[in-house]
């Protein structure tokens, strides 16, 4: 049986953030858990949230993404910073915490972003698969094709660059220096349409997608956090951007990643893309927070 959430509003600047609470079944005295991704929102964490009842857990869609609409000038791109002092305001609304924190590829960079500033908020941060290129061996390749991802978007549409996009993540080892100026994938392959709806308002590739992956991490704020900071990385990713960008993050905070079951996404069941190993990881989550 599904648990029963509370949702909530509230109003940042430049947007109406909405979230979700599920309380714990029983109490037991342990800090609040906020489950967070970018642009992934609430519906991605409900698999991991009820596999954890002994939790109060705190979901929430980030700005631009589900019900959490933005009210500043169409079209403006969204920053780790936004997203951090987001969730700094979420956690003062839940009684200024400290709380534990997942967050998950971009929710992981934001999540960064909100310890190297208010690390007094956050007991346990669980940073899952970063796509830090910033810190990769082959940077300034990844942040070539992640800008050529870009331009596919706004000349040809979400299709041929979702195609590109998905491309890239999945690529094991460092990116081919030349990978933007290769003819991008057949959307067709991934099931993506080719013809351009003339949008540009995607949540990933419009408006986190340049300001995520070229974040620059505060690593001596990191460094110097009261916070707990765990590194995870997923046991089927070892090669993908993400993964080594979790590497590179551990590396420059000086502490050793964590190995979670299954890949990028392995929070997820079948209800949500393509399911990874929900019960594996929420075990390895559990443990990981209890310390």
């Amino acid at each position: 049986m599904m648990r029963d959430f509370k949702t909530h509003t509230l109003d940042v600047p430049g947007a109406v953030l909405h979230y979700e609470v599920r309380e714990a079944v029983e109490e037991s005295g342990k800090p609040v858990l906020l489950l967070v991704g970018s642009p992934m929102g609430a519906a991605g964490f409900v698999a991991l949230a009820e596999r954890l009842p002994e939790r109060t857990i705190v979901t929430y869609d980030p700005r631009g993404v589900g019900e959490s609409r933005k009210t500043g000038e169409p079209g403006e791109k969204s920053t780790p910073e936004q997203h951090a002092d987001d969730l700094h305001r979420i956690i003062d609304e839940l009684g200024g915490g400290p709380v534990d924190l997942f967050g998950s590829s971009g929710g992981a960079v934001n999540a960064l972003e909100l310890v190297s500033r208010h690390p007094e908020q956050v007991r346990t941060l669980v940073a899952h698969e970063p796509p830090a290129a910033q810190v990769l061996p082959d940077r300034e390749q990844a942040l070539a094709a992640i800008k050529g991802i870009g331009r596919t978007y706004e000349r040809d549409g979400f299709g041929p660059a979702m195609a590109q996009f998905i491309t890239v993540v999945g690529l094991k080892g460092e990116i081919p220096a030349d990978f933007a100026d290769q003819p991008a994938p057949d959307p067709a392959m991934f099931g993506l349409p080719a013809e351009d709806d003339g949008s540009r308002d995607d949540a990933l590739l419009g408006q986190n997608l340049i300001s995520c992956t070229h974040h620059e991490h505060d690593f001596a704020a990191l460094r110097a956090a009261s916070t707990r900071i765990v590194i995870a990385v997923g046991a089927e990713s070892e090669g993908e951007m993400a993964c080594r960008g979790g590497l590179g993050v551990a590396e420059r905070i000086g502490v050793e990643p964590v190995t979670f079951p299954s890949n990028h996404g392995g929070f997820l069941d079948d209800t949500f893309g393509m399911p990874g190993d929900p019960d594996g990881f929420a075990v390895k989550l559990r443990e990981v927070l209890e310390g």
